[in-house]
């Protein structure tokens, strides 16, 4: 009955559905993989990945988009930011000629970007850098100073809510990176907040916090940095 109203596959036994079993993208980093408990970053799900600036984010989902693309899937960066260095990318692994690359004005515009590739099928790995960037319309074409209160997060939370049934569908890795805020006036516990409203939290399946711990160096010169992540909320694995 079920089945001839809302179509195929509306309801099924658990056991029978091989389309829950998670299937994963290596981060390309093994203790990470191991952290996250299944080997990687889960496909059909949303991840976001936060910290302060150069702690590593975008290092880390280049790492992922290497790693897609060595599985033979095709990825795609949404850089909001605007700020992507094809140098970097392909010294850490990335193939810069088959990424696909969009850098949007508005953050609308992102998000249906990033829905029309979702919904194609064929996107193994997306990124969105960043959600902090995800200006809305009203603000670009505003004054300078004017008040829009709650307008990005309204948008995250209505995008979020289109996102996550596609994501689902399509079986890629949405990776949303995402900065940090300081609340005003916190006394007691952590001040440190991300941007967006609430809606990535609980549309998030895995969230990861990474900071730079030290900075590496060879001879006085800076080679690298030293980082900590760590995985904040994992539904798809015990933490």
């Amino acid at each position: 009955q079920i089945e001839k109203q809302f179509g195929k596959g509306a309801v099924m036994r658990l056991g029978e559905n091989k389309h829950m079993n998670i299937e994963h993208i290596s981060t390309g980093s093994l203790s990470l993989d191991i952290a996250l408990g299944i080997g990687g970053l889960p496909r059909g799900r949303i991840v976001e990945i936060y910290g302060p600036e150069s702690s590593g984010k975008t290092t880390l989902s280049l790492h992922c988009i290497a790693e897609g693309q060595k599985n033979g899937g095709n990825v795609a960066f949404i850089d909001v930011e605007h700020a992507l260095d094809p140098t970097y990318a392909a010294a850490l692994g990335v193939d810069v000629d088959s990424l696909l690359v969009s850098q949007p004005d508005t953050g609308e515009d992102a998000l249906e970007i990033a829905e029309a590739l979702i919904r194609s099928g064929a996107i193994d790995v997306i990124v969105i850098d960043s959600v902090a960037a995800l200006v809305p319309k009203a603000e670009i074409e505003g004054e300078m100073g004017d008040s829009h209160v709650g307008l990005h997060a309204r948008l995250m939370s209505q995008a979020l809510r289109k996102l996550a049934g596609a994501i689902s569908k399509s079986n890629c890795v949405a990776i949303f990176i995402n900065q940090l805020r300081e609340k005003v006036g916190v006394v007691y516990g952590n001040p440190e907040v991300t941007t967006g409203g609430r809606a990535l939290k609980f549309y998030s399946s895995v969230r990861i916090d990474i900071r730079r711990v030290e900075t590496l160096k060879s001879g006085g010169e800076m080679v690298g940095s030293h980082t900590r992540a760590k995985v904040v909320k994992n539904k798809i694995a015990p933490p």
